[in-house]
């Protein structure tokens, strides 16, 4: 008896164990819930949205096993304000604006979007379902479920479409945050208008370089190579046992989907690899030495489906850009080593520029041009002095002498360097190093300063043979602009025709030259300031075809390794 009094209780216990964890887990509402006649699916499919978004709210967006809202908040909050009432379907029928979506949706390659990031996979099953089981169409979850995914595709490209997938940093300005209510206005204009691309077209940039690369995609995708190929991490972890075998498990694959190595269980040995490496070599024209590079994995990883996340990430950019760019600005684009001046959205003027070496790279900003400086002296930046000249002042005090650079104390007076202990400092040294101003000097005879905390600005160059190279980042930081003296007329004129009554303005074109002929050093207050944007976008549209550059910092690498792993 005793016995069985203690089964019974452990019995009881188990059950309460499971009713409290069910009460903890609950499954999603989805038992089938069959209609009778489409004249009352509405109602019931509206209940069921009902219950699926308060399950999802509570869930993190997750309506069943395989589906998870990505804006639950968002699609809550519309379906709050509409009585829960489905939008996508009636009486059993797809809405025409479902059908544009789902086209939509399947094209959305074309805006460098990924299908199966709007429940492209799911729902074209279930709409497939629908379509063709008479049966499965009377069940109101099979609708519900439908609906829910359709308004949040709706949502999550409106927000891909406006705001991009990038994370917004430093140089993101004048663009206000987006607020939930937003996308469910829009949805709320889509059911009155009935008109799908307009309503998507509107929400993107408005600057033209990005319509231009997005008008480029179709034809990149008529011709892209789709098959996918192993994405090779380099360089992994040095020191790190298990990360330095799953590159090579990773670098075999992907030599073997190239036929230059069969792939095994087994993992090759030194001499397999450097014969497979060869093979890849000769396939790709390359010098034939078997050796791992970060090179041979770069051209290992350009791939059309890697170049497409390259345009996907780009298109994401411009959507970082000020919702409306400035009357007049210059635009530096560092991968494609160019500067422009746009004023009234035409290119007035273009410019090869030099950048920053990948080590001392250009920042990304946003500025002014606040004034000019003609026959500039040079102050060298402290990054340089540590790491260039002092070990060289170690061993020979006159080396400054030597380049026509000076030392200056902190009262403005030279220094001679012979009368310094240069032994004593390891990190930098107590005085300015200077260049004076003359044709010469590192920064060239024209020199344009705006407001930034890296103390860089465009200049000129005393090396202008290197202007004829193709790969220009060279410089410690600061932009090496060739057409420096119609950069420098452009601002002088755009001061001119701004003049306002009563004022007076100092410099003219003309001064500039007098200047220039005296070799006089002269610094000129810009009184209207010109925006300047130092900007990363490594493809854009030219002549009509996609033109990439080549990822000279690795931010297209470090932000396709962050979004993109995946896709």
């Amino acid at each position: 008896m005793n016995q069985l009094k203690t089964s019974i209780s452990i019995l009881s216990f188990l059950i309460v164990c499971v009713l409290v964890a069910g009460c903890h887990n609950p499954a999603p509402p989805n038992e089938p819930k069959i209609v009778s006649t489409p004249e009352k699916m509405d109602k019931q499919t509206s209940e069921s949205i009902k219950d699926a978004l308060a399950f999802a709210v509570e869930h993190n967006g997750k309506i069943d096993d395989s589906i998870r809202l990505q804006l639950i908040n968002v699609v809550n909050l519309f379906y709050n304000n509409n009585n829960f009432e489905n939008i996508w379907s009636h009486k059993e029928k797809w809405e025409p604006l479902a059908d544009s979506l789902y086209q939509f949706i399947q094209n959305a390659a074309l805006a460098g979007l990924y299908p199966n990031d709007y429940h492209f996979k799911n729902f074209k099953t279930l709409k497939s379902t629908l379509d063709t089981d008479s049966l499965k169409r009377m069940d109101a979850n099979l609708w519900k479920k439908a609906d829910l995914m359709l308004t949040d595709a709706f949502m999550h490209l409106v927000k891909d479409l406006k705001e991009g997938r990038l994370a917004s940093d430093s140089i993101t300005v004048n663009k206000a945050k987006v607020e939930d209510v937003f996308y469910a206005e829009q949805l709320s204009q889509l059911i009155s208008t009935k008109q799908l691309m307009p309503l998507l077209d509107a929400v993107q940039p408005t600057f033209p370089a990005y319509w231009e690369l997005k008008n480029c995609v179709g034809n990149f995708l008529d011709s892209m190579d789709k098959r996918t190929y192993t994405y090779v991490t380099y360089p992994f972890k040095q020191g790190d046992e298990k990360d330095s075998l799953a590159f090579i498990k990773k670098l075999q694959k992907r030599l073997s989907e190239s036929k230059c190595i069969a792939i095994t269980e087994e993992f090759p040995d030194t001499t397999q690899l450097k014969t497979a490496i060869k093979k890849y070599q000769k396939q790709k024209g390359l010098k034939q030495d078997g050796a791992i590079s970060s090179s041979l994995v770069k051209i290992m990883n350009l791939s059309d489906a890697e170049r497409f996340k390259r345009i996907a990430i780009n298109l994401d950019r411009y959507k970082l850009l000020p919702d409306t760019m400035p009357e007049k600005y210059i635009w530096v684009n560092l991968p494609g080593y160019y500067l422009q001046v746009w004023d009234h959205d035409t290119m007035v003027m273009d410019s090869k520029i030099i950048c920053g070496k990948p080590t001392t790279r250009t920042p990304l900003l946003n500025s002014y041009i606040t004034d000019m400086v003609v026959y500039p002296t040079w102050t060298v930046p402290t990054s340089i002095i540590a790491k260039t000249y002092l070990p060289k002042l170690k061993n020979d005090p006159n080396y400054l002498t030597r380049i026509g650079l000076h030392l200056v104390d902190d009262k403005g007076e030279t220094v001679d360097p012979t009368n310094i202990k240069w032994s004593k400092y390891t990190k930098g040294i107590p005085f300015k190093v200077m260049q004076g101003s003359g044709d010469d000097n590192a920064l060239g005879i024209f020199k344009f300063n705006f407001n930034n905390r890296y103390a860089v600005y465009l200049h000129d160059t005393n090396q202008r043979y290197l202007f004829k190279n193709a790969v220009r980042d060279l410089s410690h930081g600061c932009v090496r602009v060739q057409e420096w003296e119609k950069l420098a007329f452009y601002i002088a004129r755009n001061d001119s025709m701004n003049v306002k009554e009563g004022e007076t303005l100092r410099y003219t074109t003309d001064s500039i030259q007098t200047w220039l002929a005296s070799k006089q050093l002269k610094r000129i207050g810009v009184k209207n300031k010109v925006s300047l944007f130092i900007r990363y976008f490594s493809c854009e549209a030219k002549n009509g075809k996609i033109k990439f550059y080549d990822d000279i910092y690795g931010d297209d690498k470090a932000l396709r390794e962050k979004y993109f792993t995946d896709k």
